[in-house]
């Protein structure tokens, strides 16, 4: 099923990129160290937006894979390994309001949860938009569905959903994004927040400088609440 998943989002995007009034952007980081001690990490993005009068919507896809001496191993070993798809549409009733339905599955093998999936309902409202920054603020009810990673039962619950949203351009080339999303549940409250600045190149290709932190309140003993991860990445846009 969550193979199924996957391909559908990829010829989903294919589909989006061959229309018209699409744009998006891919972000590639790789990491490899030898010598005393062995590293490898890869990270990958990929997100596709499409906006007009009266619709919004966005599709995205993550990727982290990392591998590293453990316990002083020679042989490498796998300590992070997780992708994440979403996706949402919007309908505008105003300039800077509107009404959003999104969904979001992911997949990771070092979180309390093996997968979760939650869909949601809301409203979104922009406090500022305007040529050179953007602010946005989203929230609504949704449910979870997660399979439990010490149990191994499935299981769901009813959450709360919000998204905050801000960019800022400083200039032509350089700017600064963060999103912070939170999905409440009497179970267990995530919080992911992810902030970077982008330096552009040229028309087509950028560095981004990123920070993520990743939080869940309820895991299982000897397992950490907080995760952090610091992203070098080349970034295309089309």
């Amino acid at each position: 099923m969550r193979k199924i998943l996957f391909l559908a989002l990829l010829a989903a995007s294919g589909m989006a990129i061959a229309e018209d009034g699409w744009k998006g952007s891919g972000e590639l980081g790789l990491a490899l160290t030898r010598g005393n001690s062995e590293t490898e990490s890869l990270n990958a993005k990929l997100g596709l937006s499409f906006e007009d009068a009266q619709w919004k919507h966005e599709i995205g896809a993550s990727a982290l894979r990392q591998k590293g001496e453990i316990d002083g191993t020679d042989e490498l070993q796998l300590t992070a390994n997780r992708y994440e798809l979403s996706g949402s549409s919007a309908w505008k009733f105003s300039e800077r309001a509107y009404l959003i339905g999104s969904l979001r599955y992911e997949n990771d093998d070092f979180a309390p949860y093996e997968y979760q999936t939650i869909a949601s309902i809301g409203a979104g409202w922009y406090a500022i938009k305007s040529d050179t920054t953007q602010w946005l603020f989203e929230g609504g009810p949704g449910y979870r569905r997660y399979k439990e990673v010490a149990t191994g039962q499935t299981d769901g619950e009813a959450v709360f959903r919000g998204r905050m949203a801000y960019n800022h351009a400083f200039n032509a080339q350089t700017s600064f994004e963060n999103i912070l999303l939170v999905e409440a549940g009497s179970d267990n409250t995530f919080a992911q927040n992810d902030s970077g600045v982008v330096v552009k190149m040229n028309a087509k290709l950028a560095l981004k400088a990123g920070l993520q932190f990743r939080h869940n309140s309820d895991v299982a003993p000897g397992l950490k609440k907080t995760d952090s991860l610091f992203t070098t990445n080349l970034v295309y846009s089309f």
